[in-house]
């Protein structure tokens, strides 16, 4: 049972210089904080992001928990975090965390999942696989190198390019080389548009490139000498639809043809790894991109599935894809988030668990990532220190992770 006695919370600021949420708790001698992130482009299905009037600011979501949630809070003990997250839920009262916001009740759930591997004397991600009955193991890393899309004013048509960096003996070693891997890019994006190229909102460079073959042509020689890693692409797809179809530098595509033009890019480029290649509402199309693509490829679901448990559930009945992007804030709550790892895992599906376009300095997906065993782990470009916490609390656990087997 863990008792809090003291909660407080204050605004903070994002990457894109947003308010968001800290949350602080104290029990006993133990102090720990969290603060969550805000997406850009996000899924219609995601519980609610509570927001002021003017669209911006914290200050009701801060003053609900200061006078509603802290004070019960206080008031009460809680056996594990399902207890938590469950009272919070139930507090809130509404089927999409509306009242309270998912981002106040995620503050505190995460800070509560510090809490508790502070008080158990774990690291998070031990705790988080002995408490929940996961397999820890190291994630890929999912680097996104390019923005393009919401992130970059759509400079490119995709909204991510992926380095999925992976298959050597060490994290450490990983990250460093996929660290030279992205200096390389800068040079060659440089060199390319003789210009000064501009960052997208996570951190990779985002230059203004003529084809759709050129990012994947450039990528695929980056990537040349290191034979265990791949691309992937985050294509937020619901991003380019219009009425007359999938719009994609000047041409519109029925479904079925953006389906060839993923295919002929798997044909020719290194890419594995597809994140919303369709419509959020178009889940046969997923299902048929899995169908057609090689075997070994990704068919990756983010506003499709909203890490929601209800939802994925149905789209593994769908054949809807074979893996899903993780991301705490889109469902609110870190026991809705285990829940929809274990059906996933259960299934077969792969899990990649990611950051948001609007970063803070928590470090705590890293833990999450290798917790619950995930397949990959998605935390942006290097060149945001908001981004390199999390790679470099990866190399951190690496060190832990020998001393805990001990």
């Amino acid at each position: 049972m863990i008792t809090i006695d003291r909660a407080e919370t204050k605004e903070v600021f994002d990457s894109r210089g947003r308010p968001t949420i800290e949350v602080m708790l104290v029990s006993g001698e133990h102090m720990v904080q969290a603060s969550v992130p805000s997406g850009k482009s996000t899924g219609s299905k995601e519980a609610l992001e509570k927001r002021d009037k003017d669209g911006r600011g914290v200050e009701d979501v801060l003053h609900l928990l200061r006078e509603e949630v802290f004070p019960q809070l206080l008031a009460r003990t809680f056996e594990n975090q399902r207890a938590l997250d469950d009272f919070l839920i139930e507090l809130d009262g509404t089927p999409n965390k509306s009242r309270l916001g998912a981002n106040g009740i995620l503050a505190v759930s995460i800070a509560f999942a510090k809490l508790s591997a502070a008080k158990n004397k774990l690291p998070v991600w031990k705790f988080i696989a002995k408490s929940e009955g996961f397999t820890a193991g190291f994630p890929r890393l999912y680097m996104n190198v390019l923005n393009g899309g919401a992130h970059a004013d759509f400079k490119l048509p995709f909204q991510e390019y992926i380095v999925v960096a992976g298959g050597l003996d060490s994290v450490r070693e990983t990250y460093a080389r996929a660290k030279k891997l992205f200096s390389k890019l800068g040079e060659i994006v440089r060199e390319e548009t003789v210009e000064e190229v501009p960052f997208g909102d996570e951190g990779g460079y985002a230059p203004k490139l003529a084809t759709l073959d050129r990012p994947f042509e450039i990528l695929a020689d980056l990537i040349d000498s290191e034979p265990t890693f791949f691309l992937g692409i985050d294509a937020a797809a619901t991003e380019f639809l219009n009425k007359e179809g999938y719009r994609l530098i000047g041409t519109n595509y029925p479904r079925e043809a953006l389906n060839e033009v993923y295919g002929d890019l798997m044909s020719r480029f290194p890419l594995r790894s597809i994140e919303d290649p369709f419509a959020e509402d178009d889940p046969q199309a997923f299902a048929k991109l899995l169908a057609d693509a090689p075997e070994g490829t990704l068919v990756v679901g983010d506003d499709l599935t909203v890490t929601n448990p209800k939802v994925i559930a149905e789209m593994i009945v769908l054949h809807a894809g074979n893996a899903l992007i993780i991301k705490p804030n889109q469902v609110g709550s870190l026991s809705e988030v285990y829940d929809t790892i274990r059906l996933a895992h259960q299934a077969g599906w792969k899990t990649v668990v990611s950051h948001r376009s609007g970063e803070t300095d928590d470090s705590f997906i890293a833990d999450l990532a290798v917790g619950v065993g995930a397949y990959g782990l998605k935390a942006g470009a290097p060149s945001q220190q908001v981004r390199a916490v999390k790679y470099e609390r990866l190399v951190q656990i690496e060190a832990e992770y020998a001393n805990v087997l001990q």
